[in-house]
């Protein structure tokens, strides 16, 4: 297909129906009514940006390759931590040293492409990436849908998917405070930003990009049990307490087992401490600079720190979500479960 005629299939998807379809979907505000969302297809998405457009886009023209390694994730899971392993995983061989990897340059984002985001959501609006047809074999992409959303080709090829799930409570101040500091960028400095409990009760409601979080989570939890060669499932918590242990299952998920020789020369532990957010974060490429216009790079890089939320969130807040109901409802029969430390 040519420039000019992927061009005018865009357009024609970007018309008339996608404002049809804006006007007939649910519609809230968060974010002190800053931010407004649109429910599709179960769950809410951002109304900005063409976001709408973007995934009507990704959903009927993504044509997946079995080779394609796709990370999934509900925002502040673990997401670029898991981009930076999978690229240090499957590029090992292209930089086996690791003064020459790639990640000193880049953006864990600029190098695993959001699909609805960097890929669609840019097309002939600003400078794209690389086309995905050029790109080599595999493809390392991503997204925020949820699984139910996802095109169908991803479905019935054979290519991978890797999810990470992260503990609500981290996830909501994770979450918080990336939110804040993006709609600073976006409405400036004198954006009244709302209070934890604000945003708390947002996102106990389901009401945040992407969201319902449990059913975003839960949706590619079972599927990893029902098709354990197709997704597989990263807990934050465990991928924090051996990162050993899950970065070489990482590695056989994707068909590139570490072999004895690399184990002995340390290559795994090159890999863990190349991706740590300690490392990461004082990277020069990561302290300044924006990603997709209003996301700065370094605030991809807060904490990381499991268990935070005991310095955030008041004891209703995590009985509401731990003891009360949330929690255990939405995870009731799926055995699914996090370790929570205790706030005391």
């Amino acid at each position: 297909m040519s420039e000019n005629q992927m061009k005018k299939e865009i357009q024609q998807v970007s018309e008339e129906e996608v404002e049809q379809l804006m006007q007939s979907l649910p519609k809230v505000t968060i974010m002190n009514n800053k931010l407004e969302l649109v429910n599709y297809q179960g769950f809410w998405h951002p109304s900005l940006a063409n976001y709408l457009k973007s995934t009507l886009l990704f959903q009927r023209h993504f044509r997946a390759r079995n080779t394609d390694l796709i990370i999934a994730s509900f925002p502040k899971t673990g997401t670029t931590w898991l981009k930076s392993l999978l690229f240090s995983v499957v590029n090992r061989f292209n930089y086996p040293n690791k003064d020459q990897t790639p990640l000193l340059k880049h953006h864990p984002h600029e190098l695993v492409y959001r699909l609805e985001v960097d890929v669609y959501g840019n097309a002939f609006e600003y400078p794209q990436p690389q086309h995905l047809d050029d790109l080599p074999s595999p493809r390392l992409l991503h997204t925020h849908l949820p699984y139910t959303s996802l095109p169908e080709s991803i479905m019935t090829s054979r290519c991978r998917v890797l999810y990470i799930g992260r503990n609500p409570l981290d996830t909501v101040v994770s979450l918080y405070y990336f939110s804040v500091k993006m709609m600073k960028n976006m409405e400036g400095e004198d954006f009244r930003h709302p209070s934890m409990e604000e945003f708390f009760e947002d996102f106990y409601t389901g009401r945040v990009p992407h969201g319902p979080f449990f059913e975003h989570m839960v949706g590619y939890w079972n599927q990893s049990l029902e098709r354990p060669d197709k997704v597989l499932f990263f807990k934050y918590e465990d991928l924090n307490d051996n990162q050993v242990f899950y970065v070489k299952k990482l590695a056989e998920f994707v068909g590139m087992p570490f072999s004895t020789k690399e184990e002995s020369q340390g290559v795994i532990d090159d890999i863990v401490e190349m991706c740590s957010i300690n490392n990461m974060k004082e990277l020069e490429v990561n302290k300044s600079g924006v990603i997709n216009k209003y996301f700065e790079k370094e605030s991809y890089f807060r904490k990381g720190e499991v268990g935070d939320w005991t310095h955030h969130l008041s004891p209703s807040m995590v009985e509401r979500m731990n003891t009360l109901s949330l929690m255990l409802e939405k995870l009731e029969g799926t055995s699914l479960s996090f370790k929570m430390l205790s706030s005391q």
